[in-house]
């Protein structure tokens, strides 16, 4: 069993930045398929960013540029910096993992870009 806690949404303005982070309760050592998801109300839950395989990075087209995964395999956490936060952001984001064939979710922490 792998627990994922999100923490670091909130509301913020327009333009502003946020930087989420989930902690595992494993090793994230080699975890090339972690995370970050997200999910606007009455939407589908969609990619934002996420580890591939060899240790590159993919990113959703709408946070290119605005958005970087990051992680500490010490720590066992991995980073969501946000920038220049849009309305259309706004959404419950969640950390996400597999470890041995199964597919972990955190519970979610809400991110509100408004004015």
């Amino acid at each position: 069993q792998v627990q994922l806690v999100e923490s670091g949404g909130g509301l913020v303005q327009p333009g502003g930045s946020l930087r989420l982070s989930c902690a595992a309760s494993r090793s994230i050592f080699n975890r090339n398929a972690m995370g970050w998801y997200r999910q606007a109300p009455g939407k589908q839950r969609e990619l934002v960013a996420t580890f591939t395989t060899g240790g590159s990075t993919n990113y959703a087209d709408s946070v290119k540029g605005r958005f970087t995964i990051s992680k500490d395999i010490v720590e066992n956490l991995v980073y969501l910096q946000m920038n220049s936060l849009k309305p259309e952001d706004t959404a419950v984001y969640y950390c996400s993992g597999n470890w041995f064939g199964i597919n972990y979710w955190g519970h979610g922490t809400q991110v509100t870009v408004s004015s």
